[in-house]
């Protein structure tokens, strides 16, 4: 099964089109004939169960049972598990879009625009620490299987750690981080702490792993920062 290009998460410049493409699709929905308005019910339900039990853990059957339908009335609007799996993964980057991305490049170009995206991305972690992150958990589950299901997560996390690398290239653009700034290793340290938060908070149930992910943060960004990007980030406004 063909995966759809994703959103072009890196061109953060386009965000007002992109909010606006999202607004019309939104107020669309109202007009979804019933066959649709199922199909989304369906989904909302197979996200909720997928972030409790894992991709592996979705099938029609339970789906069904949940939704009260039968199988083969699931069955119709997903036509395999497969594609079930993968609608939710889609539409679970959706709605990572939606919270996360979108919100935050409305901010400042910089620094302004990173810290918003850490800080909506850590406010997702922290309401999924009973349901869980399906971009963590999903790894976990497709490390080592190849196949559709894993190649639509991975791409959409790809497709978020783009917009990530982007927003610190702008930073260094700025001059809010140093020009010799490697924005690879940087995303992958700002990663990690979402890494730690999310095992931290809902493995170990550890008090205090949010306040510990935004000081991580704060050291990370002090360490490349310039002394113009000292300045956006204590006073809270591009410089």
């Amino acid at each position: 099964m063909k995966l759809p290009p994703a959103v072009d998460l890196p061109d953060a410049d386009l965000d007002e089109r992109s909010s606006g493409q999202r607004a019309a699709a939104r107020g669309a929905r109202g007009a979804l004939h019933k066959g649709q308005q199922t199909r989304a019910a369906i989904l909302d339900a197979a996200l909720a169960l997928a972030s409790q039990m894992g991709l592996e853990g979705l099938s029609i059957g339970a789906l069904a049972e949940v939704m009260q339908m039968s199988k083969s009335g699931v069955f119709a609007h997903f036509g395999s598990r497969e594609e079930l799996q993968i609608s939710v993964i889609r539409e679970y980057h959706t709605r990572f879009e939606d919270e996360v991305f979108f919100p935050a490049v409305r901010e400042a170009r910089g620094l302004p625009r990173m810290a918003a995206m850490f800080e909506r991305w850590v406010r997702r972690v922290s309401q999924e620490i009973d349901s869980g992150c399906i971009y963590i958990s999903g790894a976990v589950e497709f490390d080592d299987r190849p196949g559709p299901v894993r190649d639509a997560l991975a791409a959409m996390v790809q497709a978020w750690h783009a917009a990530l690398e982007r927003a610190i290239r702008i930073a260094v653009e700025e001059g809010h981080l140093r020009p010799d700034t490697d924005a690879q290793q940087m995303l992958f340290e700002i990663h990690g702490l979402i890494l730690a938060l999310h095992h931290d908070a809902r493995f170990l149930r550890l008090p205090g792993a949010l306040d510990r992910a935004r000081t991580g943060f704060a050291r990370i960004v002090g360490h490349y920062a310039t002394a113009k990007g000292r300045r956006v980030v204590e006073t809270g406004a591009a410089a």
